[in-house]
């Protein structure tokens, strides 16, 4: 059975064995949303797969596939694993919830139900799954961005990839939490967006730039902080430092605005360490790739003057899982 409304109202599936609780769920959501109904677990994991629903209403109570094993297969498949799914059921002792919650349910709803109860809790759930759209939606937005950025330089993705990773692992050890991490590993990519701005003659330029074409190729760190903008918080306000800063350094001798030390933002310290690094051991059309070894030797050789000493310790005791990184993501 399937309901028929605009096209812009969320989808939701709702899956019980008894007809009359379909009816009853039917009536108290017909009016605000899609439905789609399934009698069965096996049905549910069907419509679920080729309708990609919103939300997912659950009865746990149902005969052959009980809703516990349908929500744990839903989860476990990568393309139903993100659907939210309430459990919705006359079984509500606290256990009960435990065993519900640990199959991958987000919220419980217990019979005979209560239609208000029933709106406020898909409506939230469905507020809570359009905030996650809307992130995954920025971030694809940021990733695309720092996209054009390499089409514009001669580097190339898989830069860009070892480079953030660096940056995560680093982060990570120098006490940053994972979600910092993360929004670090998002937000590194675009530390050249800048470049953008740079006219390809100057850009791809074989020979050694003169000083006013080097004064203008310094100029994509501001460039980048002008696309990316200035935000409060999270991903987009690091990724604003991160292009502003990255070509800071330790003792003050970097640019565009020539900060020392902690005046430089940690993350753009952090990507500075992990730029250099895959620069230095990544082949380009103009060097070749250095040695590990010798990448290390001279950054240990920068201590305190382009890198902070501390970082620098810090990133050379993640080699281990630097070198994974950089094999996994090796030029070919």
């Amino acid at each position: 059975m399937r309901t028929t409304h605009q096209p812009n109202q969320p989808q939701i599936l709702v899956v019980d064995d008894e007809a009359s609780n379909l009816q009853l769920l039917r009536h108290i959501l017909q009016d605000q949303y899609r439905l789609l109904f399934a009698k069965d677990g096996p049905r549910a994991l069907e419509l679920a797969r080729t309708e990609q629903p919103q939300l997912i209403l659950l009865d746990v109570m149902m005969p052959g596939m009980t809703g516990y094993e349908t929500c744990k297969l839903l989860k476990a498949d990568p393309a139903t694993a993100a659907i939210p799914v309430i459990f919705v059921t006359a079984l509500s002792d606290t256990d009960d919830e435990v065993i519900g919650f640990d199959a991958g349910a987000v919220d419980y709803i217990t019979k005979p139900v209560s239609p208000p109860i029933v709106r406020a809790r898909v409506r939230n759930h469905l507020s809570l799954v359009g905030v996650d759209e809307l992130k995954k939606t920025r971030l694809e937005i940021v990733q695309r961005l720092g996209l054009a950025a390499e089409y514009k330089d001669n580097e190339t993705g898989l830069h860009v990839i070892r480079m953030s990773h660096y940056a995560r692992i680093l982060g990570l050890a120098v006490g940053m939490t994972e979600a910092e991490a993360e929004d670090l590993l998002h937000a590194a990519p675009m530390h050249d967006v800048g470049k953008i701005g740079i006219p390809d003659s100057i850009l791809r330029k074989p020979a050694a730039l003169d000083p006013d074409e080097w004064k203008i190729m310094q100029s994509h760190a501001t460039i980048g902080g002008d696309i990316i903008g200035k935000h409060q918080h999270g991903m987009l306000a690091m990724a604003y430092d991160v292009a502003v800063t990255h070509h800071e350094k330790w003792d003050g001798s970097g640019y565009p605005n020539g900060l020392t030390g902690e005046e430089i933002p940690l993350v753009g310290r952090i990507v500075a360490i992990a730029d250099v690094f895959d620069a230095l051991t990544s082949a380009r059309p103009y060097k070749e790739a250095w040695p590990v070894e010798k990448a290390v030797e001279h950054m240990e050789a920068q201590r305190d003057k382009h890198f902070e000493g501390r970082l620098v310790d810090l990133f050379f005791k993640q080699m281990p899982a630097l070198l994974e990184i950089k094999e996994r993501w090796a030029e070919h």
